[in-house]
């Protein structure tokens, strides 16, 4: 009896474990406004349906369940900084108008992120609008993961009625014009940042229990664009301090070609250099998190907001993917945002102003890229070169960037760039630390040389000293860099008010070294404190990369730091990157670096940058160029049939001693390129659809060097039937 009642409780629980089962594959996700077409079916494990208002013909619960009835698990995203929230603004929703509460720059002109769109003071009115007119609704309709995006306040903002109540409510005097002193610039956009702090926490705790209420385990994430770019954008977000809220399960990190073409300087000329700006802003996303365990999803994108042509597109779009499959410890990934922007809307061809739909070797390069983030795991391997350099990073970064103030300009956030550009564009693996997170024990884990200065930004709290200090007197080395002489020194926080009388920041922190820094000697300074090692360079970081060979005399000091002081070993100086992550190759070659030479991944590799999945017996990447490789030589079961490369997504696999069958599908108007490992050549090849009809084949050969099967035909999201025979 008991034998049966454990099976009977067994077969009652399937469907749940089943459904288990299905929630743990949430590997990979697109956001869409779209309901479910064909063309944009493009296979990841969840569809993160954007935005909770009702169309014509259509309400929210209507466009959920058309992704939810094709098999799709459904999340959820809006704008936290803007959306559609005409009901707000136009007094619809609680009988008044609140057109206050819009952004307003200095001049009195509101700001906007489309037609009735504008950018939001985030008031306890408005989040309890977002609360309970989108919150609620979407966990009504059995959502369990929402997305809060972009919570954005623009530096040049900050002028508004609604900004100056919150101001008084928050420091208790009125409001003063950000634009009058550094100090009021200072106030401003900490006061920006602690507005959407507020409305993050507020909303997130809501989700949290009202999902409680409803029986519903409720999960909270928030897609962002990484610290590096708000500040270089001049923008104004809580960033690293969202991380350490309770009700945070995770980030989005919102990079892709329109954050990382953001021109910058190096080497005294001004340019865009997309992959190594997106592998910089990919690193402090990870730093926001590492340390707190919370989720971390990477973001790329096909295409970007501005307009450009499809060969742009690809070509920056390869160097931001090669950017973030070269961390290897995140392996969850938004593939793409809109993908009915990406599949449905003409683009410009190269040099010419005729628009067309996605060319169809564009549209397999890219669902092959996609496909191969669906197997991409965790790995424990690390990118080539000389590791324990870290660059420190804080959410007052942004505080400081608009306006200008005595003179003192950073341009193209250069002073963050001088820190790292030199060393990355040496094939330096350099990583980032957020001193938000400095409290957490692994924070510093395995860093040997800690690069940081205060031309740029200033520590919110006298902690982040003491941090610095015990890890620092315990061996670490530190190098930092800085005049100390911008205008920001001098504002009113916690070093030069109440008990404290410092002039600068970096004056408590020398202080609690034991250390007495010159402010006016140009040569580099030298110090021990405890068992740890200082150096101080009395020269700005944006001199390192506004002026030729400005960055010289720093990576010597880096040099003698990493190898003699910190006894790490032989800085290795080299033009590229280069990871094994299972059996992918993942390469990176970098132009104005200290070589020319092209970098050469030995094969039988597959190019899946290439929409044909060529055979290479080596793979050469030139200065400037990315690789993503698939390497049969590491396939660990070589007699096992198996799809080793796709452009549409694989399922229900079945294998015996003559045959391998399985059904992939893929969006409707696009073609699939498959690279089919088998243990002996074919005889026999059946593509049919999901009626039995025969599919058209466009190619077909195999390769007896890698025992592989090339096959080419249509897409279709019904799938299609392959068997193969031997």
């Amino acid at each position: 009896m008991k034998k049966y009642m454990l099976i009977y409780l067994y077969l009652l629980c399937l469907p749940h474990i089943a459904s288990l089962s299905l929630k743990a594959q949430e590997k990979t996700c697109f956001q869409t406004s779209s309901t479910w077409i064909p063309e944009i079916d493009i296979r990841s494990d969840v569809a993160i349906v954007y935005g909770a208002g009702d169309r014509p013909g259509m309400t929210f619960l209507q466009r959920l369940n058309s992704w939810r009835e094709k098999g799709y698990e459904t999340h959820f995203m809006t704008g936290i900084a803007w959306g559609n929230y005409e009901d707000y603004f136009y007094g619809r929703w609680d009988g008044k108008m609140h057109l206050d509460e819009v952004q307003v720059a200095i001049n009195h002109d509101s700001i906007w992120h489309g037609y009735k769109n504008p950018y939001i003071v985030p008031s306890m009115n408005y989040i309890n609008y977002i609360k309970q007119a989108v919150v609620k609704k979407v966990i009504d309709a059995g959502i369990t993961s929402i997305y809060l995006e972009e919570p954005e306040f623009w530096a040049r903002s900050g002028y508004s009625d609604a900004f100056k109540r919150e101001w008084l409510l928050y420091y208790g005097f009125p409001w003063r014009s950000q634009d009058v002193s550094a100090e009021n610039t200072y106030l401003s956009n900490k006061l920006k940042y602690y507005l959407y702090y507020r409305a993050i926490k507020e909303v997130s705790d809501f989700a949290k229990s009202y999902g409680k209420q409803k029986g519903l385990n409720v999960k909270v994430y928030i897609a962002t664009h990484s610290l590096v770019n708000y500040s270089s954008w001049k923008i104004v977000s809580p960033e690293a301090s969202l991380a350490s809220l309770p009700n945070i399960d995770g980030y989005i990190a919102q990079v892709w070609t329109g954050t990382s073409r953001e021109p910058t300087y190096f080497n005294g000329v001004k340019k865009e250099r997309v992959f190594e700006n997106a592998f910089l802003e990919y690193g402090s996303m990870v730093s926001m998190t590492a340390p707190t365990g919370r989720k971390m999803i990477f973001l790329s994108d096909p295409i970007e907001d501005r307009v450009r042509d499809w060969e742009d597109y690809k070509h920056n779009y390869q160097a931001t993917f090669t950017a973030e499959v070269l961390y290897p410890t995140v392996y969850n990934y938004e593939v793409m945002p809109w993908p009915e922007r990406i599949f449905t809307k003409p683009y410009r061809l190269p040099n010419s102003d005729k628009k067309v739909l996605i060319p169809e070797d564009y549209s397999t390069q890219i669902l092959v890229m996609i496909n191969a983030l669906n197997n991409l795991s965790f790995s424990n391997n690390e990118v080539s070169g000389s590791h324990g350099i870290a660059v420190l990073m804080g959410n007052s970064l942004m505080f400081q960037r608009f306006p200008t103030h005595n003179g003192y300009d950073d341009p193209q956030f250069s002073n963050f760039y001088g820190q790292t550009l030199p060393l990355l564009k040496r094939g330096i693996p350099i990583t980032i630390v957020h001193m938000e997170n400095l409290g957490y024990p692994d924070a510093l884990k395995n860093i040997k040389v800690l690069i940081m200065s205060y031309s740029n930004m200033k520590p919110m709290s006298p902690e982040v000293h003491e941090h610095l200090v015990n890890w620092l007197k315990k061996g670490g080395v530190l190098v930092y860099c800085g005049k100390d002489d911008d205008p920001f020194q001098q504002v009113m926080e916690w070093w030069n008010t109440k008990r404290n009388n410092f002039i600068t920041p970096s004056a408590h922190l020398f202080q609690l070294l034991g250390i007495k820094v010159k402010s006016d000697d140009k040569d580099v300074q030298r110090f021990k404190s405890g068992k740890g090692i200082v150096y101080v360079l009395r020269q700005d970081p944006k001199d390192f990369v506004m002026h030729p060979l400005g960055d010289s005399a720093y990576v010597n000091i880096v040099r003698n730091a990493y190898t003699k002081d910190a006894r790490a070993g032989q800085l290795i100086l080299k033009n590229n990157f280069y990871l094994k992550r299972g059996p992918f190759d993942i390469v990176a070659v970098m132009d104005e670096s200290v070589s020319g030479a092209a970098f050469h991944v030995q094969g039988p590799v597959i190019d899946l940058f290439d929409p044909e999945l060529p055979i290479l017996m080596e793979k050469e990447i030139k200065p400037g160029h990315q690789a993503f490789l698939y390497n049969l030589g590491r396939v660990i079961d070589k007699n096992k049939p198996q799809v080793v490369a796709s452009a549409a997504r694989v399922y229900n696999e079945q294998r015996d001693n003559t045959s391998y069958s399985f059904v992939c599908k893929g969006p409707l108007k696009t073609k699939n390129s498959m690279r089919i490992l088998l243990p002996v050549p074919p005889k026999e090849c059946e593509v049919n659809d999901q009626e039995g009809g025969q599919v058209k084949i466009i190619d077909k050969s195999w390769d007896k060097t890698s025992h592989t099967l090339f096959l080419r035909f249509e897409n279709s999201p019904n799938g299609v039937r392959v068997k193969i025979m031997w």
